[in-house]
């Protein structure tokens, strides 16, 4: 009679499922929103800690409101990726979390990437590239920016770790998140000293140390138990980045399965059992949350894109559906470049949106819905061309997010895509996924040999009824408005930095 709570923290609201084990259902769910801080130049963006810890236990106390809390077993958290929260002597927060879609750190990549002999090598020592997005050059921007709130640091987490140590008391990283730091080897599954000596040789005390994914963290504090109204003996597994977690919470836990989550960012991966690592760098060559590997390329624009549309036409999401779906396929040749919040894949972390083929007809809400629905999609195709270069084929693509809510947009993907699209049965996959490594963390206690994916195929399943197919006219279209997409974007990354100087002055 058990039951499993799991944590999704994103970026813009933290989200809460209660799953019982025994019947293999979601009975609880919850939101709770938290806010970036307004004002920073752009390429900026962060977040302060508390609002997360703030929202976790509004959004725990409210599932624990409609449950048995007697029956609580465990909690797994999911959180957003590469985020820096960096920690003094006594736990303290010294300075707001730097996120995964800041992109201020663009001189501290190219400092290490040089230092560490050039990106081939970074490659061969960490197995994937330094990007802005990751954590390790965050910290080096800390250390060249704040030199006085640098020497507070003692302790360096992750946004889901954090929350781990605010329910525990416990500094702990699991080998799935920390991969996407570019501190560790994600081979050898070490934390690399080259990396960290490149940054300081100190950091490697201020690192915690790496743990397998089905590890238990700790049991709530007194204080936080009591809080909840749970037992004090209520376990915290390692939990994950969002990204690992909702590979699980999509049953994405053996080879054969591609997920693409459609929100604040989009994310296409598959589960592997020995490393994939790009030379070129594109795809990143992460480590599980399931204790095998997770090649996966991430675009920073996708739901963030969409939803500005929708706040400029004064849309709600019915209109903006309707809006998308009365331009045709390609919207008259109206193609977006995305990047809004500059971009990761490709790595254009000056980068600015753009619309290319306005005209009289072209000019309209409908055809600029159109375009940013399928430019954001375009973007992830990008990466998942990328990822059958690697050998990565999907038969099917698992979508999940706030953009597999959308029927028309669910068409958009698998005419882009090439391949079936279907959502999933329950859509809080990062949030269903830290519940199942839960649960799956307290049966290896009394029973080592137990699989993540049996309880996974218990739980996980398809919403057939979202199923699309894709139209052959409207793929070749695609493709060659992809043809366009990507060539407009190698076109402008010699002026995007100069208009990104022209944007901050």
């Amino acid at each position: 009679m058990s039951i499993y709570i799991g944590i999704d923290s994103g970026t813009q609201s933290t989200k809460a499922v209660a799953l019982d084990l025994d019947t293999g259902k979601v009975v609880a769910e919850a939101r709770a929103p938290h806010r970036l801080i307004a004002g920073l130049p752009v390429g900026h963006m962060e977040q302060h800690p508390q609002e997360w810890v703030a929202a976790l236990d509004t959004t725990i106390g409210a599932v624990a409101s409609q449950i048995d809390r007697t029956r609580v077993k465990g909690i797994g958290i999911s959180g957003q990726q590469h985020g820096f929260v960096p920690l003094d002597k006594d736990g303290e927060v010294i300075r707001p979390a730097k996120l995964w879609c800041d992109t201020s750190t663009t001189e501290e990549c190219a400092i290490l990437t040089k230092q560490l002999g050039g990106t081939k090598a970074v490659i061969r020592k960490a197995g994937l590239a330094i990007l802005p997005g990751f954590t390790a050059p965050k910290i080096l921007w800390l250390k060249r920016n704040e030199p006085k709130n640098y020497a507070k640091l003692r302790h360096v987490l992750l946004p889901h770790d954090y929350l781990n140590f605010y329910l525990t008391g416990e500094y702990f990283m699991e080998y799935g998140d920390a991969s996407g730091t570019a501190l560790m080897d994600v081979r050898k599954r070490k934390w690399s000293k080259a990396v960290i000596n490149a940054i300081d040789p100190k950091l490697m005390d201020y690192l915690p140390p790496l743990s397998e994914s089905d590890a238990i963290v700790g049991t709530l504090l007194p204080e936080v138990a009591a809080k909840y109204g749970f037992s004090e003996d209520v376990i915290v597994s390692a939990g994950g980045g969002d990204n690992m977690m909702g590979a699980i919470g999509t049953g994405n836990v053996k080879a054969g399965v591609v997920t693409a989550s459609f929100g604040t960012s989009g994310t296409i991966y598959a589960h592997a059992e020995a490393p994939v690592v790009d030379p070129q760098g594109e795809i990143a060559a992460f480590c599980g949350s399931t204790g095998g590997w997770m090649p996966l390329l991430c675009t920073m624009n996708v739901t963030t894109v969409t939803e500005q549309v929708r706040g400029l036409f004064n849309y709600d999401h019915t209109e903006l559906a309707d809006a998308v779906a009365a331009a045709p396929a390609g919207a008259g040749g109206l193609v977006m470049l995305p990047y809004l919040e500059g971009e990761r894949t490709p790595n254009v972390p000056a980068g600015s949106g753009v619309f290319l083929g306005m005209n009289q007809h072209t000019l309209k809400p409908s055809h600029m819905a159109r375009a940013a629905m399928e430019g954001v999609t375009m973007g992830m195709n990008y990466g998942l061309r990328r990822l059958a270069d690697l050998g990565v084929t999907p038969r099917e693509i698992r979508v999940t997010g706030g953009g597999a809510k959308s029927a028309v947009w669910r068409q958009i993907m698998a005419d882009v895509f090439g391949v079936p699209v279907v959502a999933m049965v329950e859509d809080e996959g990062a949030a269903l996924g830290g519940a199942i490594q839960a649960a799956w963390a307290m049966a290896r206690q009394t029973r080592p040999t137990a699989k993540i994916s049996s309880i996974a195929e218990k739980v996980v399943a398809k919403d057939e009824s979202t199923r699309v197919k894709p139209d052959k006219k409207r793929h070749a279209r695609y493709a060659k408005l992809q043809d366009v997409q990507d060539r407009l974007s190698l076109a402008l990354r010699d002026l995007f930095p100069i208009q990104r100087e022209l944007a901050n002055s």
